[in-house]
């Protein structure tokens, strides 16, 4: 029980670490002006990160052309990442 908790915990923190590395692609990307977003592999990062910025763009709006989604994006998925880390040690 407690090695199937262990690999459940694990894999939530790899999928968390992953997706903020590409949420972090994505903002690298956004400062480069001729990106095509349609464009592989462009359209698979736009594909994976936007209905999650979406969520906190509908909360904070961009504000004279600065996006601050993926700043609560990713604060949000490390809050997650402490959470469950901390419920593992917990057990």
């Amino acid at each position: 029980m407690d090695t199937s908790i262990n690999l459940l915990a694990n894999t939530i923190l790899q999928f968390v670490n992953i997706y903020t590395l590409v949420i972090f692609i994505r903002i690298l990307l956004s400062w480069f002006p001729n990106i095509d977003w349609f464009s592989q592999p462009f359209a698979t990062v736009g594909q994976l990160t936007d209905p999650y910025l979406n969520l906190f763009r509908s909360i904070i709006p961009p504000l004279g052309g600065l996006d601050f989604s993926p700043m609560l994006a990713i604060l949000a998925l490390q809050l997650l990442s402490q959470l469950v880390s901390s419920a593992v040690m917990a057990l």
